[in-house]
């Protein structure tokens, strides 16, 4: 007799997820996406990566720094292994988070308006559901960054060999950072597009959202210092500290976008949960 195991949430999740992946490089609006996104990383490692990594490794650059911004404020930057990786390192920090947003903007938002979403409910479980969207996003993001992240290890590669090894190892690291910097983003727009009817809904919501609240927590910030560290709640609100970071020092930050991501995950849990389809 076969047994006829009925399929765990966990398996669930991982399903959706899988199917996540599938949309991206089956389905021909994931293909023209991935094109977009490597022709804009391409021009983007090929000119300021390459052209500031060269500027980074002269001397004098440093000295202008130095008296630009203050001695020892951005040490850690020139401190680094691979010129290309400290350069892709300041610009990926900020525009992941972005990518990020539009991205996963459509985690649940076209489910709705297509009306498809009530039925996807009926054949598995809303944790499943939200936990295998959310999965699936962090897959394929994960996937791009250590596909960028590999396009600079080449790059600073083909200026030295040598730094093959050092950069492989250094690219790794940057490649877990970025990872975890935009979980918080992947998990608010989780909540932004089930409560949109759009993609670009969502997006404008996360746009506004963002904004008021960097604005309500700097105007607390200038009347009440006290309750100055509001702004950890913001997803994001640690990158500049992380920007003269380097190696395992990077990580010391990583608890403030896991802690972030578990909450705005429980949230984003609850309000699917108690939310009408």
């Amino acid at each position: 007799m076969v047994n006829h195991t009925p399929p765990t949430g966990l398996r669930n999740s991982l399903i959706i997820a899988k199917f996540e992946l599938h949309k991206l490089f089956l389905q021909t609006r994931g293909i023209v996406a991935l094109i977009a996104f490597g022709l804009v990383w391409g021009l983007i490692l090929l000119y300021p990566v390459q052209s500031a990594s060269g500027i980074l490794l002269q001397p004098q650059f440093k000295e202008m720094i130095d008296r630009l911004f203050g001695p020892n404020t951005l040490n850690e930057l020139f401190d680094w292994p691979v010129a290309e990786l400290a350069v892709f390192w300041c610009v990926a920090l900020y525009l992941f988070p972005i990518f990020s947003i539009f991205i996963a903007a459509d985690q649940f938002a076209s489910d709705k308006s297509r009306g498809t979403f009530r039925f996807i409910c009926l054949r598995a479980s809303r944790d499943s559901l939200f936990f295998g969207r959310f999965l699936g996003q962090m897959l394929i993001q994960s996937l791009l960054i250590l596909l960028t992240v590999l396009a600079t290890i080449i790059l600073a590669a083909s200026r030295d060999p040598n730094l093959l090894l050092t950069a492989g190892n250094t690219g790794l690291g940057v490649a877990i950072n970025l990872i975890i910097v935009i979980m918080p983003y992947t998990a608010g727009m989780a909540i932004l597009s089930l409560y949109a009817s759009t993609a670009r809904q969502a997006t404008i919501y996360a746009t506004i959202l963002w904004t008021l609240v960097s604005i309500g927590i700097m105007l607390l910030d200038s009347q009440l210092p006290y309750v100055g560290a509001l702004r950890w709640v913001l997803p994001g609100s640690q990158l500049d500290a992380m920007i003269n970071t380097q190696g395992l020092a990077s990580f010391s930050y990583a608890p403030i976008p896991l802690l972030q991501t578990a909450v705005i995950l429980l949230l984003g849990r609850v309000y699917l949960q108690r939310s009408a389809l």
